[in-house]
């Protein structure tokens, strides 16, 4: 359990929520958002694609079936800092291991409980997402404003080299299709079900150069989700380019925003992100709607989308681009996570659309 000392999350606007310490003791910096699931918060505090952000969970009781060793989807919690409502803190589950708050204190994660959620789910839409402090060791409001008027915004930030492994590995080295992940982010449910699925995964770093990719003689590129601003991978987008044509590819949010940027679109910063496992997204081949998991803070300019790309997908809650084809380029991608950790399953198909894909 955290302790109950006071605790303050300010907003770059000057908006100003009192509560109680979540978690470790001291003070975050990042991107306040809000994500509308009522499951999942382990999975969404290890998502890398949270990396920088504070993370407001709207549904009001978080860590009733407490925390465990499996359901993570990356090596630590990735997310700046968490807030909630109200801490359940007798977990009650069969796998669980250990409560949110002891979660979040073994991982030095800061976070902020007992503040009105919806209060601040609505100003964020209201005003947009923004930086944000959260702080149990001071509530000086001269300091916080002082230190949140140094912090960088989000957009323009390259943060797929932040979160990205340093080297290539090798996730599963046995496999009919040898696919080649770069890593923007990568979650480790992508990984399992490619493996899954038979395929020998290698993963890269986000800086990986087309040669070396190339140089495994891969059947299929698969382009993960991350955090930050897909413009700012630019380094990405010019392998990618290169890459384009050559072998089968698949990519997954910000694996989407930088496959739709090195075919020629644009994208930009939404006002408040989609976070939740609720979205509703048509497919505009099918006619079927699919609810989607997702999680990201920019989108591809459907208006800026090249004569020979296809829109497959739209998001129904306010039709931005959620998905594309380029057939000429055997490419595809999804602003959403099929992978659906956490969320539903309507969308794992896209995975054996990518192994048919290689089986051509």
């Amino acid at each position: 359990m955290s302790e109950n000392r006071p605790a303050i999350l300010m907003l770059e606007d000057g908006t100003t929520f009192s509560g109680k310490s979540f978690g470790a003791i001291g003070k975050t910096l990042g991107e306040v958002c809000f994500n509308t699931g009522i499951t999942g918060y382990q999975e969404i505090l290890t998502d890398p694609s949270y990396a920088k952000q504070i993370v407001t969970m709207t549904a009001p009781h978080i860590g009733n079936y407490g925390v465990n060793s499996e359901d993570i989807e990356s090596s630590k919690i990735q997310a700046s800092g968490f807030v909630i409502k109200e801490e359940s803190i007798v977990p009650s589950n069969w796998r669980s291991q250990f409560s949110i708050g002891d979660y979040l204190i073994n991982e030095n994660i800061v976070g902020i409980k007992n503040i009105d959620t919806r209060s601040l789910t609505i100003h964020l839409r209201n005003h947009g997402a923004m930086n944000g402090i959260i702080s149990s060791d001071s509530i000086d409001d001269g300091l916080l404003r002082r230190e949140l008027i140094n912090h960088p915004s989000m957009a323009g930030q390259d943060l797929a080299k932040v979160v990205s492994t340093r080297e290539m590995y090798k996730f599963s080295e046995q496999g009919k299709y040898k696919v080649a992940v770069l890593d923007f982010g990568v979650k480790r449910n992508i990984l399992k079900i490619l493996k899954k699925l038979n395929c020998k995964v290698s993963v890269f770093p986000a800086n990986t150069s087309s040669k070396e990719i190339l140089g495994i003689s891969p059947d299929g590129i698969f382009l993960s989700n991350g955090p930050g601003d897909p413009a700012a991978v630019s380094y990405a987008i010019t392998t990618v380019k290169e890459i384009l044509g050559k072998k089968p590819m698949f990519g997954i949010c910000l694996g989407h925003q930088i496959l739709a940027l090195s075919l020629g679109a644009k994208t930009f910063k939404l006002k408040f992100g989609h976070r939740g496992i609720n979205h509703p997204v048509k497919n505009l081949i099918t006619n079927a709607v699919e609810i989607t998991s997702q999680n990201h803070g920019f989108a591809v300019d459907n208006k800026s989308l090249p004569n020979n790309i296809r829109e497959t997908h739209v998001n129904l809650n306010d039709n931005t681009n959620a998905g594309i084809e380029s057939i000429d380029n055997f490419a595809f991608s999804v602003q959403y996570h099929p992978e659906s950790s956490p969320g539903p399953h309507d969308s794992r198909y896209l995975f054996q659309k990518f192994i048919e894909m290689m089986n051509a």
